[in-house]
This record gives structure tokens, sequence and C-alpha cells, in this order.
């Protein structure tokens, strides 16, 4: 059925003039009389009886407008959903307790007519999430592929923001009245970190952590969940856990546990947006200036090897490497 036929047929109900309806709809009177006419012939029933005023509905035509009305009303929330700039924004994050989940719920109290929509993919394989990117099926993902060669053409990886680390422990461990920890004083402690996927960008960060200074990463047995590490750490005197220093972590008050700021240097994880090189969301565009607006990281931050990331200029553009 002609989605247009129902809609002239809907105004010109409502405004009992088929003129006024032409001239709502930018057309001619005549051409809203001959889509009501195809609709009529459609239905084989007569929707109008003409007046010296107008126009007004027959029994059939009453009945049938609520269910016109209904239909043209899909029809239109239908292409919202599809139209970037009316439709929300979908960003993919590794998690809804993730330091990108907290960043993002910060941007939109401060923003709350925003629409958008936070989704987690629940894939390890970086691959996975650039394939939903370029799909459309989310606008963007907080992922990073250290392989820029890895990146289609048609994507672009810009940085979000750099996540700093700390350490957690229970109260038993050694570290645990530690104000701040060095990466030095880590050495020789047991650093679990669970759920670390083999290709994920994840996996090479803590290569290059442990590579870098002689850390003990260890990523052995299941990954059971949040709650379980965190019931291990408290019951623990020599295990630990490094998180990022937004990340949302919630345990019982019996577990005591620490969270301890990694410096000199500081640690951190680079956050990267993949979205797409043309025609991106509009509403991507103040989200990244929310990111260029946090605190800086302290001058000697270390980040992996591919975290040299472009700066963005005004309009989100990429003009050069970001110093870290």
């Amino acid at each position: 059925m002609d989605t247009e036929a129902l809609r002239s047929f809907v105004r010109a109900a409502e405004l009992g003039q088929l003129r006024h309806a032409a001239d709502e709809l930018g057309v001619t009177q005549q051409a809203v009389s001959k889509r009501i006419a195809a609709l009529e012939r459609t239905l084989d029933v007569r929707l109008f009886s003409r007046t010296a005023r107008g126009v007004e509905l027959t029994l059939d035509g009453q009945a049938f407008l609520p269910h016109a009305r209904s239909v043209v009303a899909h029809a239109d929330r239908a292409v919202a959903a599809i139209r970037r700039g009316s439709r929300a924004l979908r960003i993919d994050v590794l998690g809804l307790r993730s330091a990108q989940a907290v960043i993002l719920h910060d941007y939109w109290r401060s923003h709350p007519e925003t629409a958008l929509d936070v989704v987690t993919l629940k894939v390890d394989d970086p691959r996975l999430a650039v394939a939903a990117v370029r799909a459309g099926e989310v606008d963007a993902s907080f992922r990073s592929v250290t392989d820029p060669a890895a990146l289609p053409r048609e994507l672009r990886m810009v940085h979000a923001f750099h996540s700093p680390l700390e350490l957690v422990v229970g109260p038993r461990h050694p570290l645990a009245s530690a104000r701040s920890v060095t990466p030095a004083q880590l050495r020789g402690h047991r650093i679990w970190v669970p759920g670390i996927a083999p290709g994920s960008e994840w996996a090479d960060f803590y290569d290059q952590l442990t590579t870098a200074f002689g850390l003990r990463v260890d990523a052995a047995g299941p990954n059971f969940g949040n709650e379980v590490l965190l019931d291990i750490l408290a019951d623990s005197d020599d295990v630990a856990t490094l998180v990022g220093s937004r990340d949302r972590y919630v345990w019982p008050t019996g577990h005591d546990l620490r969270r301890i700021p990694v410096a000199r240097p500081t640690l951190a994880y680079p956050l990267s947006l993949i979205l797409p090189r043309e025609d991106p969301h509009p509403g991507l565009r103040a989200v990244l200036h929310h990111f260029a607006s946090l605190a800086p990281l302290p001058a000697d931050t270390w980040l992996p090897s591919w975290a040299a990331a472009p700066h963005r200029d005004d309009d989100g553009r990429d003009v050069g490497p970001a110093p870290s």
C-alpha cells in the first residue's frame, strides 16, 4: 500500500480540505486527489464525501483513519531509525563497567538530550568489532587494531583517551598499605589477569608491559568473571590484579580491597575508537570533543608502541601523532 497515499488521506481527513493537505505536503491538490482516488480503488470503498466546505469522512473512512495514522507513524519511525543524525548513536564498549562506559555516561549526564545507545558486542577478536562497524551494526567501537595495515581503508581509528592502571589487592597483600606503587615494586608479585584472549589488543598490551618492566602477569585458569576475581583477591596474600582507574568495580564491604595507583611511571592503557572514514554519525564529533577535554596524564606515562594515535582538530579530523 502506498504510504504517501495514506499520508495524503490522513492529512486531508485532519484538515478537512484537499487544498490544505496539498499545501502541507508540498504537492498539488490534483496529486492529493489522485492519491486518495487510487487508495479508494485499492480498498474498494469511499473514504470521503465531498461537501461545499471540503471533504468529510464516510463511515468507512472513519474506521480506516486510525489504522492509516498508525501505518504512517510506523513508516516515519522506520525512516528515522536509519537516518544519520536522527537515530541514536550506537557505540560498542568492552563492558558496561568499563572506563569507556563510565566516560560515555559522564558525557550523557552533561548532554541528556543526546540519543545514545551503548552496546557490548562481546567479542575478543578486534576484527569482529571492525566488521561490525564496517557493516553499520554500530557507529563506532572502542577497540584498537595494533596493526594499522589490518584496518579496512573505509575505516579509521582515532585516539579516545588513556586509562591509567591501578593495582587491586586484598588487605593481607604485602603492598596493601602503599599509597602508590612503581612498576619496579611490582616485580616478583603475581599479577593475575584472567581472560587475556590470544590475538586481542589487551594480549599485545600485557606482552609489551611485561617485557618493558619485567613483570609477572598471569592469565592462567578460566575466567569466571569479576566477582570471582575479587573474591580471590580478598582472601589472598600474594595475588594482585591491574584495572583501569575509571573502571567500575563493586565488592562486599568485608573484602576490604585496595585500589593503588601505579606511578613513576604511570602505566596507561590507550583507548581508541574505530569509526567510518566517510560520513560518520554526526553525534561522534561531540563525544570526541568530550574525550579531548579529559585531564592529561603525567609526562612520564608509559604506553605501548601502538598508542601513537593522531591528534584531532575541532572537526575531529586526524592532524598528526599525539604525544604519549
